[in-house]
């Protein structure tokens, strides 16, 4: 890109040195033949002979001292021109020197030329790239106005579709309003009716508590006579027992272990409550709706797998209590008044997995109660 001409290297030492030696040894000629010719013209003059000898000895002295100042001011040009010639040559080193560093500073401004050139370049070739980014970006903006201009429109058109639904709307809303006021003027004579009926009601349903409480304040005399009874029927040697309310048969004395089928010991336990029921029947008043609740219940071990005769304890216990309804009703109580349960592992007398608690748990309760 530069194009630069730089010095070539001369050595002007060399003729310097011969020039200035030629000259002193001229200018020692020509003084060599003035004296020559001065002493010759002297000597050859009589008159002034021996004068003009002294004065050429004088003058040959003169000359020779000249001469030696001379050789003496060689010497010394000699020596300056030796330390000019170092200067000189440090001097074309340092040129050399500066010559490269402008080198390098040229290379380097051309190397920042060059990438200044290239980013331009890139610069160019971006702008491009925005304008083009920025044209495409109004075209967008074109679309979106008019985008947003239909927008508007259809929206403004919705409004109005809106606002006369909204009147329409309203105008049912009317409609509706009146129908509903109807509608609650109806509800509060209907409620009103419902006050009327509810006091009526309640006061049914009092006099049907109060005579169930009479009820039971009745057959509280025949639940002491059903227990004592039951209790004499089955004799002092019967693992049967009282427990408040209700009447407490074992499993084991009616039925085999795993089974709902009542033994032959059982039925006999059975036949003489089934006595004591049946007096019961005729001795408490028709007036009063009594039953015998028949629940069983069974201990917390599992039913074993395969069986196929009942699937958990939960269905043991309703098959016992069932086995005992129908040897009762075989035996002449009314069926409608025995109503059989059953509870599985569900209401265990004592917690534990101990052999007594077990058995304690197996059991058919018979409790005397009002329906």
């Amino acid at each position: 890109m530069f194009n630069f001409r730089f010095r070539e290297k001369t050595n002007t030492w060399p003729a310097f040195v011969d020039l200035f030696s030629n000259l002193v040894i001229i200018l020692i000629f020509l003084l060599i033949v003035f004296v020559f010719l001065w002493t010759t013209t002297s000597v050859f003059n009589k008159s002034t002979g021996v004068k003009t000898i002294a004065e050429l000895k004088q003058t040959n002295a003169e000359q020779t001292a000249r001469i030696r100042q001379m050789e003496a001011d060689e010497e010394e040009a000699t020596r300056l021109l030796i330390q000019a010639r170092a200067r000189l040559e440090s001097a074309e080193t340092d040129l050399n020197a500066k010559d490269l560093s402008i080198v390098d500073l040229i290379t380097a401004y051309e190397n920042q030329v060059n990438d200044l050139q290239a980013k331009d370049e890139v610069t160019k070739q971006q702008m491009e790239e925005m304008a083009a980014q920025l044209e495409a970006s109004k075209v967008a903006q074109r679309e979106l106005a008019d985008n947003l201009a239909k927008k508007q429109a259809e929206l403004q058109e919705t409004v109005k579709l809106q606002a006369a639904k909204l009147e329409q709307y309203d105008e049912e809303y009317k409609e509706e309003l009146e129908k509903l006021t109807d509608a609650l003027a109806v509800a509060e004579k209907s409620v009103k009716e419902q006050e009327v009926r509810y006091v009526e009601m309640s006061t049914r349903l009092n006099k049907a508590l109060a005579d169930k409480v009479a009820e039971l304040e009745a057959l509280k005399e025949y639940q002491s006579d059903f227990y004592r009874a039951i209790k004499t029927a089955l004799g002092k040697t019967s693992s049967v027992q009282e427990d408040g309310d209700r009447f407490i048969v074992p499993s084991d004395i009616l039925f085999q272990t795993g089974s709902y089928k009542l033994s032959a010991e059982g039925k006999n336990q059975i036949r003489l409550i089934s006595n004591v029921i049946k007096n019961l029947e005729d001795i408490i008043p028709e007036d009063i709706n009594w039953i015998i609740r028949i629940d069983g219940h069974t201990d917390s071990r599992p039913v074993v797998p395969g069986n196929r005769a009942y699937a958990d304890n939960m269905q043991l216990s309703i098959l016992r209590a069932r086995a005992v309804m129908n040897e009762l009703i075989r035996d002449g109580v009314s069926a409608r008044r025995l109503v059989p349960s059953g509870f599985g592992d569900m209401h265990p007398i004592k917690l534990g997995t101990d052999k007594e608690s077990m058995q304690k748990n197996r059991r058919i309760e018979l409790k005397l109660t009002n329906k």
